[in-house]
């Protein structure tokens, strides 16, 4: 609803999306709202976005994020 911020997307294509950025001077569809983390996969007919769920404990409130990536092993 309020945009993406980076994506990342590996060789299995699937694809983690940040999304939830604020930024003084920006404007912010949804202010109040913590960001998110998306996984995508793309090798679906219809791929959609869905939220990934963030570890208990996790200081969701402040979470902003700017930008991702992966690292595989």
């Amino acid at each position: 609803e309020t945009g993406s911020e980076d994506i990342d997307i590996l060789p299995n294509g699937l694809a983690f999306i940040s999304s939830g950025l604020k930024y003084p001077g920006v404007k912010s569809f949804a202010p109040d709202k913590p960001g998110e983390i998306f996984l995508m996969d793309l090798n679906e007919d219809n791929p959609r976005a869905v939220e990934l769920r963030i570890s208990r404990g996790f200081d969701l409130a402040s979470f902003n994020p700017h930008g991702i990536s992966t690292y595989v092993d």
